[in-house]
């Protein structure tokens, strides 16, 4: 008897039960490769989130040190009026394009473009050819082909889009000592206000705070956008 023809007999004759579990027996060998990823994403995003929420509830007398002070700081925040302007001026700022707009339209713009060509470029050309041979114009095989396919590249660009609006802060930074008078101010964005709270106020607790809150702001925003492209996309 050939040796395969042994391991096939013996494979016959091993019971149920024991073939099952070595089926479904985990396999680790993976995570060899996945350590030093997993290792520097633990120290450098997980850590300083935790690190984060932890001084949020903390903040800096002048008498006592640093205390525990549990929400006040997220109290306090929602009724900072700086707070909500720049948030207001962030949200204008993701559906009116002005001079930082445009900044950053172009500074994207090659970034989307390479999204929305991996998508088109896995369309079958014989939908193109059907759709010429049955005498459809250019546009309705944009608007029955192309558009459709665009649909899950366009939710994740407009999810990108939210995130990178919220987070705005080096091209107002950099124009600021460039336009007159005051326009670009120290709390223009939510970024630039937490970081100047941070490093020029002395406040990092409060930094920590507001970060976390537009933190949750942008996922609650994003997964909206992500929840209602699923449902067209259903459709």
């Amino acid at each position: 008897m050939s040796q395969q023809a042994a391991v096939a007999a013996d494979a016959l004759h091993t019971p149920a039960d024991q073939v099952r579990v070595n089926r479904h027996r985990a396999d680790w060998r993976g995570w060899k490769f996945m350590w030093p990823f997993a290792l520097v994403f633990v120290f450098v995003f997980v850590i300083p989130i935790l690190y984060a929420i932890y001084i949020s509830f903390f903040q800096k007398q002048m008498v006592g040190g640093t205390q525990f002070v549990g929400i006040n700081n997220y109290i306090r925040l929602f009724h900072d009026q700086q707070f909500w302007s720049s948030v207001g001026r962030v949200a204008l700022f993701t559906v009116l394009l002005a001079a930082i707009g445009n900044i950053v339209t172009w500074e994207f713009t090659g970034y989307n473009m390479l999204i929305f060509y991996s998508s088109l470029s896995t369309i079958p050309h014989s939908l193109y050819e059907a759709a010429s041979i049955d005498g459809a114009s250019e546009w309705q095989i944009v608007k029955s082909i192309k558009l459709p396919e665009l649909k899950g590249s366009l939710a994740i660009t407009v999810i990108f889009s939210i995130i990178g609006s919220f987070q705005l802060f080096n091209e107002p930074s950099i124009l600021q000592n460039m336009v007159p008078g005051n326009s670009i101010t120290t709390y223009y964005t939510p970024n630039m206000y937490a970081y100047n709270l941070s490093f020029a106020g002395n406040q990092s607790n409060y930094a920590a705070a507001l970060a976390i809150t537009m933190a949750v702001i942008t996922m609650a925003i994003a997964y909206a956008v992500q929840l209602n492209s699923m449902k067209e996309q259903m459709k």
